[in-house]
């Protein structure tokens, strides 16, 4: 069943758009995902590990601000672990989770490695922006959750956006793009066609 999003973001699409050295970009954890994995092909669309790579790159030729924050290594970590433990599981058969994290040290040595590199990566390549994840903030995430709807870890990412007067990020989720007061960077199709339709495509 396809989503039927309520665009409420500005909508930019990466694959026509030109960065500028005024932009301040929040780049989304699946985003670095696909600039810092090296196997993330094995579980990405052909268009997710050529256009986000190349326009962050752009981004950063022209001199814009691309920010990163900690709340993505949770996420980074949790589908470079799932993604090494679906390459294994095509090679030996299937394993769970918790079996494949304790069980198999070599196997663990090498997420932890992967998830090591690709973090370092991101430290690179961003300028990381502090979180604070105090009552306040889980108080206004959960007044949030009530309204808009995106999961747990997006809650906090708008929270940072929020607290930090930033509005341009650059991601794949359709989420983003239901949420009033942002500028959604994407070339999600899905995203892009719900938007033009609703009139919510930006051109800069």
């Amino acid at each position: 069943m396809p989503v039927n999003y309520t665009i409420q973001a500005d909508v930019v699409d990466i694959i026509s758009d030109s960065p500028q050295a005024s932009d301040t970009f929040l780049v989304d954890s699946n985003v670095w995902y696909w600039i810092t994995y090296p196997n993330a092909s094995n579980a990405a669309n052909p268009y997710q590990v050529s256009e986000y790579p190349r326009y962050v790159n752009s981004a950063l030729n022209a001199r814009a601000h691309v920010c990163c924050t900690g709340l993505s290594l949770s996420e980074l970590a949790h589908l470079i672990e799932d993604t090494e433990r679906e390459i294994y599981e095509l090679a030996c058969g299937a394993i769970r989770q918790k079996e494949y994290r304790h069980n198999l040290p070599a196997e663990r040595g090498r997420v932890v490695a992967q998830v090591q590199a690709a973090w370092a990566q991101v430290k690179h390549l961003a300028n990381p922006i502090d979180v604070t994840i105090d009552d306040p903030t889980t108080s206004a995430a959960l007044t949030r959750f009530q309204n808009q709807k995106v999961d747990g870890y997006d809650l906090f990412i708008l929270e940072t956006l929020a607290r930090h007067g930033l509005i341009k990020i650059i991601t794949d989720d359709g989420d983003f793009a239901t949420i009033p007061g942002i500028q959604v960077f994407t070339a999600n199709r899905n995203v892009l066609n719900a938007a033009r339709a609703q009139g919510r495509l930006s051109t800069r």
